[in-house]
């Protein structure tokens, strides 16, 4: 893991800012979902991204009963029927 050597503050409702720097690095922008990981002592923040819940890709995404499923699974899927 690389150090920033940014140092924030949690709020009194328990929120952090990310600054721009780290935003524009990362690609993260206004309105962007963040999805949150721990790992051991460690919080991690990655820019979300969907993807297919069976292989991960993130090209071609339908959504299906409230998951995204990729054009190559969905004609995988089907030429098992």
């Amino acid at each position: 893991m690389k150090s920033t050597g940014i140092v924030r503050d949690v709020d009194n409702l328990g929120r952090i800012v990310l600054p721009i720097e780290l935003r524009r690095t990362l690609g993260i922008n206004v309105k962007d979902s963040v999805e949150i990981f721990t790992d051991n002592d460690a919080i991690i923040l990655k820019r979300f991204q969907q993807a297919c819940v069976f292989c991960s890709s993130t090209d071609g995404l339908t959504e299906y009963k409230g998951k995204m499923v990729c054009a190559h699974c969905i004609k995988e899927l089907n030429a098992s029927k």
